[in-house]
């Protein structure tokens, strides 16, 4: 009896480790789709509306359209016209005290993240962090220049984010002697996947 009640509740964990993540997917693709079709969809003109002209609520609309937008506003702002006008826009921004300081900031995080060129992090690493023979897992953001390795004037320095777990959307920024960094084969991906499990999922061995 024991060995069936073993079974049945080795099945269940097992159907729980295949349904929570798809749930879970699901549902949060299905939100970030209503959030986006909850703020699109009543912009768009009436007489073109679906859901004013017919009472149909179409799944997903909103999303392909502000791709669509997004995908054009990228497109003009890439052309000439559209530098010479985000200029003209970042210059009036830049004469109004506060807005200025909230747009360069907002700004230069949202370019930080979405570099086409993929080197918002570079390579996952090692540090000595909180102490000394104690490591953690951070990721190298650059090389460190300026008036900070001039003041810290340790040779060659690097620039890392150290996240926290489970949430890796904050941590600290820490700047480090190269020589005092591990550096890790995994990908930035795989090192992320370990942050955010505290360990459990671990890189598979290459």
């Amino acid at each position: 009896m024991s060995k069936i009640f073993k079974k049945i509740q080795r099945d269940f964990l097992t159907g729980l480790a295949v349904l929570i993540p798809l749930v879970l997917t699901g549902y949060l693709a299905w939100s970030v789709i209503s959030f986006i079709d909850n703020v699109v969809i009543p912009l768009i003109p009436p007489k073109y509306n679906p859901l004013e002209i017919y009472q149909i609520y179409i799944p997903g609309l909103g999303v392909i359209l502000f791709l669509i937008v997004t995908t054009f506003i990228g497109s003009v702002a890439s052309g000439f016209l559209g530098r010479q006008t985000l200029l003209l826009g970042e210059k009036i921004l830049s004469r109004m005290p506060i807005i200025s300081t909230v747009y360069n900031s907002i700004k230069q995080i949202i370019q930080a993240i979405f570099k086409t060129n993929g080197s918002s992090f570079k390579q996952p690493c090692l540090v000595e962090y909180p102490k000394k023979g104690v490591w953690a897992v951070a990721f190298i953001s650059t090389t460190t220049e300026g008036e900070i390795k001039k003041k810290i004037d340790l040779g060659s320095l690097v620039t890392v984010f150290l996240p926290t777990t489970p949430n890796p959307t904050s941590g600290f920024m820490l700047f480090i002697p190269k020589k005092d960094i591990k550096l890790l084969d995994m990908t930035v991906e795989d090192a992320a996947k370990l942050i955010i499990s505290a360990g459990l999922v671990m890189p598979e061995k290459k």
